[in-house]
């Protein structure tokens, strides 16, 4: 039977009364009260093994006592809890020192397990201030399953452990190895991010590792590889799963040795970066295959992170959505909004294209239709236009769909076109009653469209002209004088 006495802080009667069943059942004396300052005077007087603490309480925010508590006591473990399930609370909980967060509603047995965990393994953790964009939100969604990773996240924030993300095409598996990078210890250090995919192969070791001049046809001078520039950061591999064999050796040395050699050196460098890798592919399977190392793997999978498809978090799209409105509103476009007719469908779509997918959609959405609440109907009308047709006779739920021919994706462009013209022209006539619009209907809502449609190809290129004028086949000139004549906000071009 366990002991020790345990304080409860938490404004709601009913989840005091639990959480002291609970814990009195389990063996421990608990003590429970409805607000910040009774915890906090009990800590003073040196009362409780371990604390359970709610975030928002009636007279003060948690994550502002914690850092009080754990300068008193800091072998005093605090669970925080919370309704406010954002990857940020999870961040801040960690941050302020807390020993483990859950987010509400939780199951009674993992609480009392966690705590099991905490009374026989008290650890003082060191707090840090939180980093100035801890208001930023760089994971979206409330979901059980994001959760459980803003979890994890929070547990390896501290540590220099690899890390290996498992995920679909468009899941986000960079945007968390950014947030391993920006809210961890190394966060005043490079992220430098490597696509494996995205590189010739007799190029990576060159990309990973540089080259000495004269090492290769070509090499006219020292190149600085992806290690050197990342050093004291954190190096993200990216599609890990595409490595060549020859690279995969030279990558297994690094984690084993702490060193490498430039292609053509002799010199071994030493080198300090957490990696942190990422593939969409099953890297066991290719292990069998004979593609992928298997001592390399072992390497690389210290910490597994499966990140869920969006079909597997429906339930997130509605945040997913507004987060990708106010980004376009952030770029220049309108601020819109979607009704509930809407929300419903996107829940039931299956998001072969995950995250990556929806994202396009909502600016598509913004840009290309003057409504301010985006409706069912044309939600339903731009989904067709990324729909891929099966194969005939193939069964719905096939997993292989067969590649759409040029025919018969016309008539669903010609579809959603003629959707947003019947709502054009539906806005125009309730405006003017029942007289017809005043003329010059074709060139007006020719300048509806050319502005956001030009608005759109900016932001999507980073305000790159070049880019953008290729994307819309355009002549480069052509653009920089309908930027000019329409008056076209530009963005800052990426570097």
């Amino acid at each position: 039977m366990a002991t020790g006495n345990i304080l409860v802080a938490d404004d709601d009667t009913a989840i005091r009364t639990v959480l002291s069943q609970a814990l009195s059942r389990a063996g421990y004396e608990v003590r429970v009260t409805g607000n910040a300052s009774t915890l906090w005077r009990w800590v003073q007087a040196g009362e409780g093994d371990l604390v359970i603490t709610d975030v928002v309480m009636p007279d003060e925010n948690a994550f502002d006592l914690l850092p009080r508590i754990k300068k008193m006591r800091p072998e005093l473990p605090i669970i925080v809890m919370s309704a406010q399930n954002t990857f940020m609370t999870a961040i801040r909980a960690s941050e302020r020192g807390a020993y483990d967060y859950l987010p509400k509603p939780f199951d009674l047995k993992d609480l009392v397990a966690i705590v099991g965990r905490a009374m026989n393994e008290p650890k003082a953790k060191p707090t840090r201030e939180a980093p100035e964009e801890m208001e930023g939100m760089p994971l979206v969604g409330r979901s059980p399953a994001m959760q459980e990773i803003y979890r994890t996240l929070a547990r390896l924030m501290q540590t220099d452990l690899t890390v290996m993300i498992n995920g679909e095409s468009g899941t986000g598996k960079e945007l968390v190895a950014r947030a391993l990078h920006d809210y961890g210890k190394r966060r005043n250090g490079p992220f430098v991010a490597i696509n494996m995919a995205a590189i010739p192969r007799d190029l990576i070791e060159s990309e990973l590792f540089g080259h000495e001049r004269g090492a290769f046809t070509g090499a006219n001078a020292r190149s600085v590889g992806r290690f050197e520039q990342a050093e004291g950061g954190t190096l993200f591999l990216d599609e890990i799963g595409d490595m060549p064999m020859e690279a995969q050796t030279r990558l297994l040395r690094v984690l084993q040795q702490g060193e490498y050699t430039t292609v053509g050196g002799r010199t071994p460098i030493k080198t300090n970066v957490r990696i942190v890798a990422a593939t969409n592919k099953d890297l066991r399977v290719l292990i069998q295959q004979g593609l992928f190392r298997e001592d390399l793997f072992f390497r690389l999978n210290v910490v597994p992170l499966r990140l869920p498809p969006l079909r597997e978090r429906s339930e997130d799209i509605p945040d997913l959505v507004r987060h990708f409105f106010k980004l376009a509103a952030a770029q220049g476009l309108p601020l819109k909004s979607v009704d509930n007719a809407a929300i419903e469908r996107l829940k039931r779509h299956r998001w072969p294209g995950n995250i990556r997918e929806l994202e396009n959609l909502i600016r598509r959405l913004t840009a290309l239709y003057p409504q301010e609440v985006i409706g069912e109907q044309l939600v339903e009308a731009e989904l067709a236009v990324d729909a891929v047709p099966m194969e005939r006779g193939a069964p719905a739920n096939s997993a292989a769909p067969a590649p759409a021919s040029a025919p018969d994706r016309e008539p669903e462009r010609g579809q959603r076109l003629s959707i947003a013209a019947e709502h054009y022209l539906a806005d125009l006539f309730k405006q003017h009653g029942d007289n017809l619009p005043p003329a010059g209907l074709y060139h007006r809502i020719l300048r509806e469209i050319e502005v956001p449609l030009l608005t759109a190809a900016l932001a999507a290129t980073r305000g790159n002209q070049i880019k953008a004028a290729d994307l819309l086949g355009l002549n480069r000139n052509t653009l920089r004088k309908k930027i000019r004549d329409l008056d076209i906000r530009l963005l800052r071009a990426s570097r």
